[in-house]
């Protein structure tokens, strides 16, 4: 059994992209006004892959500094979270395995549902460490949120990455049970195989997001979970800043409560300051909030913090956590702050550039340009395979 202080959280990193395009040049291409994006949906700018950067470089970028600072010798598995996957059958979490050279004694494993899919990994990885409290998991959620061009979805999209070492005793935030779970077939967003662009439905997304909401509060109560009052902060999915707060009104107003506009901005205002600036990064968007609170609060030792994760088409799930004493001790409060800011401003004739290129398909050899100033790049393709490599500057 796993030891009286619980599994949890013990750290926690993040990492994005070379690229970041202003929504003020996004709302001076389409003439759409800017309070539009910066009020009506929350969001500020968005991150941009370089052309050498995808999934496997910024969950490599942000996993580096955990292995840097807790070694390899109790990772036992690697869970690699993505809606946005390379390949139909290699995990991403392999090439991240071995960028890192964690050890061949390791299990690496994908998984996959919607923005929902770095929640599974997390309840997976708990599961194994109650089993053997002598392990770690490291679990990464990394995504690249792509809509077509001059489409509704074009303002939300973004891109990231966020790792979490799970283990007993944990350093910031303890996960407790129970937890609620939601899950209905909902067409609101989807990719097909044969699509590089997501398909959304906007306000049937809206709908089966709120829908989640209920279901899985609903069913978090009935598992014996605490009270609306017993939480001090919420951490949701945000595929754009405003979401968090419709979605909050409406599970206050679900379980009887007056909207209280203070209220909400009080649970949840400290929580998009990173989502913001860095657009919808699917996967990573919940856990991208809960760096953003941990790294603001004044202070949340033994405050409990709601979590809500919801994976279009659809799948939701509610559960909690305890934030646990010296947390601030271990942030990387900094290093997040840098990640964002080190991010080249683009324009718009640039973003789109970098938006409608595509990786040849035809099995050559095809160097790619050297654009990030990241830790790892995508160094080329050759015979269907992808070539990463370490930077070394």
């Amino acid at each position: 059994m796993a030891s009286d202080s619980g599994v949890g959280i013990h750290d926690l990193s993040f990492a994005t992209t070379e690229f970041v395009l202003p929504h003020t040049a996004l709302a001076e291409h389409n003439g759409t006004e800017i309070g539009k994006y910066h009020v009506g949906i929350g969001q500020q700018s968005m991150s941009v892959p370089g052309a050498d950067e995808d999934i496997v470089t910024m969950g490599a970028a942000a996993a580096e500094p955990i292995v840097s600072r807790h070694g390899t010798d109790r990772i036992r598995t690697v869970v690699f979270a993505t809606e946005s996957s390379i390949d139909q059958a290699k995990s991403a979490g392999v090439y991240v395995h071995s960028l890192l050279g964690l050890p061949s004694a390791t299990r690496v494993v994908e998984l996959k549902q919607a923005c929902y899919g770095a929640t599974a990994a997390l309840q997976f990885a708990i599961g194994l460490v109650h089993r053997d409290p002598a392990q770690r998991v490291l679990v990464i959620a990394s995504d690249v949120s792509k809509y077509d061009l001059d489409s509704p979805g074009e303002a939300t999209q973004g891109a990231a990455a966020v790792a979490m070492l799970v283990g007993a005793d944990p350093a910031l935030v303890r996960i407790e049970g129970p937890s609620g779970l939601f899950t209905a077939d909902v067409m609101d967003f989807w990719r097909p195989n044969y699509r590089d662009t997501a398909l959304v439905d906007g306000q049937e997304s809206i709908t089966a997001y709120l829908q989640a909401v209920e279901g899985t509060w609903k069913d978090y109560v009935e598992q014996g979970g605490r009270s609306l009052d017993g939480f001090d902060a919420f951490c949701y999915h945000q595929p754009f800043t405003k979401m968090a707060y419709k979605a909050h009104r409406h599970l206050l107003n679900y379980c009887g409560y007056v909207t209280d506009e203070a209220r909400i901005a009080r649970a949840i205002g400290q929580t998009t300051a990173y989502n913001r600036v860095v657009g919808n990064s699917y996967t990573a968007s919940v856990y991208l909030a809960l760096a953003a609170l941990l790294d603001q609060a004044d202070d949340l030792t033994d405050r409990s913090i709601g979590f809500v994760s919801y994976g279009s088409g659809s799948v939701g799930e509610f559960f909690a956590g305890t934030v646990v004493p010296g947390y601030r001790e271990h942030l990387r409060t900094e290093a997040h702050r840098e990640a964002i800011d080190r991010r080249q401003p683009v324009d718009y004739v640039g973003y789109r550039r970098l938006h409608q290129r595509s990786l040849p398909a035809d099995g050559g050899d095809h160097p790619i340009p050297a654009q990030t100033t990241g830790p790892f790049r995508l160094a080329a393709l050759r015979g269907h395979k992808r070539i990463y490599e370490r930077c070394y500057r």
